[in-house]
């Protein structure tokens, strides 16, 4: 009787360190799964080793998680196992002078039993746990799954290679990751709080990912705003209207802007003016590109890009 209490001991035991073994492996999943890579890539250049593990799972994630279902489900399997063969015998036996099926019911109590904690204890409790503070579980399990990982290691070459076969058989293909724009953003947000990235370059950043939705008349200067240079006016006012204007390229056009004929750059005319030298607009005209109103932005930028004759200044035209 004596030893049959202890067995019943040890396998209690067995099965509280199989359920925590399991809340272990919920822990570093969602831990790892949830961390910032840039987070983690900047604790790994401080020198933490556990840091470049954690990085090392987020680049081989499939490996990761092969080896955390693989824990996960043995742990549950055996806990199972173990549970309804300890405690639902023993129950069954003081229950069956007064409740039919005894047996059959004790071991399903203990199985719901048992289920419940592993699901508190060994699921839902760590998970929460590693939402809360993702990066440092994922640092304090990384040994962990180190070594559960050189464990597993066997089991997930096996499954991998049995998965691959099984796709090329249904004919499945992977598919290439792709990167959304929503999560380039992210990362933009991830780099300000971490301050790798300075808010100037984020609001840069963010104006590139505008110029698909915008045409150009949205960012272009309203024709009330252009400082222009007209050839029917006294040279030394253009000259002073070019050295005061802090533009760099100036619409060039007669009597007025409709009448418009080219561009001029105030660094062709900076160099004449102050060395005294005559000053000859006409002689410095270049030709704009010249696009319709509805045109996207992110096609003007490509058309600036294969037409490098152009200075980059656009006429746009209704």
């Amino acid at each position: 009787m004596e030893m049959d209490s202890i067995i019943i001991g040890i396998e209690i035991l067995v099965i509280i360190i199989l359920i925590v073994l399991n809340g272990l492996f919920s822990l570093a999943e969602i831990a790892v799964v949830s961390t910032r890579r840039i987070r983690m890539q900047k604790i790994a250049e401080d020198g933490n080793k556990r840091a470049l593990l954690v990085l090392d799972f987020m680049d081989n994630v499939s490996d990761f998680l092969s080896t955390v279902q693989i824990g996960i489900t043995f742990t549950a399997i055996i806990t199972g196992a173990i549970g309804g063969t300890t405690f639902s015998e023993p129950m069954g036996n003081f229950f069956s002078p007064y409740i039919p099926y005894s047996y059959q019911l004790s071991f399903i109590f203990v199985i719901l039993v048992t289920t419940y904690f592993t699901i508190l204890i060994g699921e839902i409790v760590p998970k929460r746990m590693a939402l809360n503070d993702p990066e440092g579980y994922s640092l304090k399990t990384a040994k962990f799954m180190q070594i559960s990982s050189w464990i597993c290691k066997p089991i997930v070459r096996l499954l991998d290679s049995s998965t691959n076969l099984a796709l090329r058989i249904v004919g499945s293909k992977p598919k290439e990751d792709i990167v959304t724009e929503e999560e380039v953003k992210l990362l933009i947000e991830e780099g300000i709080e971490d301050g790798t990235i300075a808010e100037e370059e984020e609001d840069i950043i963010k104006r590139v990912f505008r110029l698909d939705d915008q045409k150009v008349d949205m960012i272009m200067t309203p024709r009330s705003e252009i400082i222009w240079i007209d050839l029917e006016d006294d040279l030394e006012e253009n000259k002073e209207r070019i050295i005061n204007s802090k533009r760099s390229i100036f619409p060039v056009a007669e009597g007025e802007l409709d009448d418009f004929i080219g561009v001029v750059q105030a660094k062709d005319l900076l160099s004449e003016i102050f060395s005294g030298k005559d000053v000859d607009i006409k002689a410095t005209i270049k030709s704009p590109l010249v696009v319709p109103e509805n045109m996207l932005a992110m096609d003007l930028l490509q058309e600036f890009k294969e037409n490098r004759e152009y200075v980059h200044m656009v006429l746009v035209v209704d």
